[in-house]
């Protein structure tokens, strides 16, 4: 839909040029002309190169020299300059004791690589545009060598494993940051990996800290994994050892989490309810229908009226979300409570009057099928850590549903587990509103003159922090 817009768009401000062009040549009346978005100004702490245009000499209207300047129009024009490319030379000189005839030489620098003759920004771009922009390694070889670097795939290939084997103390941190949460968001998503004679469906894995909805103040942080398959097997390795909050969908594959006698004991399971919505809000989408070919009016007036209900619970948490957990939780107790009641009386009331195969009658199982269903679907009434929905986990797996439609598939398992590996590190890095790729570059520059005590400080909540101490000391 994205995409659609941006061509909507650029055609209607070219058919827009195009008619005023010939409204010009061929009529007098004033040609309608469509509220323009205003533009933003340009950044103010970007350089301003100064072109002054040759003044004249003399006046057009008389023809006296005796000009005085009375002012300026001043017009900006946005440009960009092309990238550059250069070669750093390390010299070390060596120098002779006239005395002992011993040679004395400076060690030679640390590089951010084992057999490093890439920079860190160079690396941290090739590592951004693989993972976070979704652009391939033979896609960036090419456009390296337009612009004359000759840089092959097999050589990019081996700076991203390089670039990986650096960065694990960093992914060690970070995972050990989201595991000691109280309350985790979890989902996963489809990743066709490619196998002998065609894909397979294989699966990435996410697992999201994020504390802001209710204040908590630890920094947000995203575990990413990677599976040839999506056995229930798979949440056990990811979250072995750890206890808490589970919020996610009702994917069976979690049960073995819940159960009782999981050591170190069972994971706690809050249900999403955007997911609950979800099943309701397409058996009542007009716009929907109309699309797919059908009637308008086909619709139902149980179903919308589910999603009406729906929609009270939903303004309730967005009036609260920041709030602190005591405060969600009474707002909830006193505004949410009785909607959730109504709404569970309403189901239980109307779904015996439909088929068992009415979709509506499926929308509203899917709540009740199971025993404990709706017992995790209204945890958060009691629990003001606990979100609605698990969109966090939604919205850290955007990036690579996304990216699906450019890299096509993985190319191995292994290529999986790097494509998880980067993904943490780069979600962790946009969850903390920082420039992954800045963060990258200045972290692959640093660590390798960097003490393992000291690693802690290169997390990306600890990095932003520590540079704006250095804008303001600056």
């Amino acid at each position: 839909m994205e995409l659609q817009l941006e061509e909507l768009e650029a055609a209607e401000t070219e058919d827009e040029i195009a008619a005023e062009r010939v409204a010009v040549r061929t009529t007098t009346v004033k040609a309608f002309k469509r509220r323009r978005p205003v533009r933003k100004p340009f950044p103010e702490h970007l350089p301003r190169e100064r072109v002054v245009v040759e003044a004249p000499t003399s006046c057009r209207c008389c023809g006296s020299s005796r000009l005085v300047k009375m002012g300026e129009d001043v017009t900006e024009t946005f440009e960009v300059i092309p990238r550059q490319w250069k070669v750093i030379q390390t010299v070390r000189e060596k120098f002779t004791c006239r005395d002992c005839e011993k040679i004395s030489q400076p060690p030679a620098p640390f590089h951010a690589t084992p057999r490093g003759w890439a920079g860190p920004n160079l690396l941290a771009q090739i590592l951004f545009e693989k993972f976070g922009q979704h652009s391939p390694l033979n896609r960036q070889a090419e456009r390296y060598g337009r612009e004359g670097v000759d840089l092959s795939l097999s050589t990019l290939a081996d700076q991203v494993g390089m670039a990986a084997f650096a960065l694990e103390p960093i992914y060690a941190l970070v995972r050990a940051h989201v595991l000691a949460a109280e309350r985790l968001h979890g989902d996963d998503t489809v990743v066709p990996l490619l196998t002998r004679g065609g894909t397979r469906q294989a699966r990435l894995w996410t697992y999201v800290r994020d504390d802001r909805p209710f204040a908590g103040g630890a920094p947000p942080a995203a575990l990413f994994h990677f599976s040839p398959d999506r056995e229930k097997t798979r949440p056990n390795q990811h979250l072995a050892g750890w206890q808490g909050v589970l919020q996610a969908d009702a994917y069976g594959g979690y049960n073995d989490l819940y159960r009782q006698g999981r050591l170190p004991g069972p994971v706690v399971s809050a249900l999403c309810w955007s997911h609950a919505r979800r099943k309701f809000f397409e058996l009542a989408d007009i716009a929907g229908n109309v699309r797919k070919g059908k009637p308008a009016h086909a619709i139902s007036p149980i179903a919308l009226k589910a999603v009406e209900r729906m929609d009270a619970i939903f303004a309730i948490e967005r009036d609260i979300n920041g709030l602190s957990a005591e405060e969600r939780m009474d707002a909830r107790q006193s505004l949410s409570r009785p909607l959730v009641e109504d709404l569970h009386d309403w189901l239980v009331a109307e779904r015996p009057r439909m088929s068992k195969h009415n979709p509506v009658a499926k929308a509203i199982g899917y709540m009740f099928e199971k025993a404990g269903r709706w017992e995790a679907f209204t945890r958060f009434l009691a629990d003001g850590r606990i979100c609605l929905t698990n969109n966090a986990a939604e919205r850290a797996l955007r990036g690579a549903a996304l990216g699906r439609k450019a890299w096509l598939f993985a190319g191995s398992e292994r290529g999986g587990e790097r494509a998880a590996f980067m993904y943490t590190l780069i979600v962790t890095a946009k969850l903390n509103d920082i420039d992954p790729q800045a963060w990258l570059a200045d972290v692959l520059a640093r660590m390798p003159n960097m003490p393992a005590s000291r690693l802690p400080e290169l997390l990306p909540w600890n990095w932003i922090a520590a540079r704006e101490r250095e804008q303001k000391a600056a």
